[in-house]
């Protein structure tokens, strides 16, 4: 059961959008960018016949269907879309509560559980210099990492990146097979020393 509300002042206007598109069946779709991270986005956007996902959760409203990331899932728990009629047009605003809190389990996907590791026990450790890392991509299974803050240009970003960043992943997260640091340590403007 969807715990997901879309007020009926955020259908109508929806409904006003999409029959602007011009496409038949063409209804939206929900989902969440860097979930469980503080810099989680809740997003929506058209989705035309066919772009929906086989796993997509469906709400049917009474102009258009509504699909809903499966990885999302979690995150949009209890979240709201609605929309305000103000004086200088009008606002859709979409609160999801829980697209930034870090919901992660044994099967969740490797991107959710590396996240989770670096936001909730990496980066606070890193936070006293002004550092942070986050994650840029996986490649076969390896973590690229992107050092930020006061650990970019740092002299001690290698001894970090070995002895605590990996060795603490590697441990907690066991198929992943390494991590691989792609920061320009040359530019010291902003390196703890």
């Amino acid at each position: 059961m969807l715990s997901i509300t879309i007020t009926e002042s955020a259908e109508q206007y929806l409904a006003g959008l999409l029959a602007k598109q011009d496409c038949e069946g063409i209804g939206i779709r929900m989902f969440v960018t860097d979930p469980g991270t503080p810099k989680a986005e809740t997003c929506i956007a058209y989705c035309r016949p066919g772009e929906e996902q086989e796993k997509d959760e469906v709400m049917e409203l009474a102009s258009f269907k509504a699909y809903f990331d499966h990885r999302s899932l979690p995150f949009l728990e209890d979240a709201k879309v609605d929309y305000a009629d103000e004086k200088f047009g009008g606002q859709l605003t979409i609160r999801a509560p829980n697209s930034r809190m870090p919901r992660v389990s044994d099967d969740s996907p490797l991107e959710d559980r590396i996240n989770y590791l670096l936001y909730n026990e990496i980066n606070p450790g890193l936070a006293a210099h002004g550092g942070v890392i986050s994650l840029e991509e996986i490649v076969d299974n390896v973590a690229v990492l992107r050092f930020g803050g006061g650990c970019q240009g740092c002299g001690m970003a290698d001894v970090t990146l070995k002895e605590g960043v990996e060795k603490t992943m590697l441990e907690k997260i066991p198929e992943l097979k390494g991590i691989r640091d792609v920061t320009d340590h040359s530019d010291r403007s902003q390196a703890y020393i």
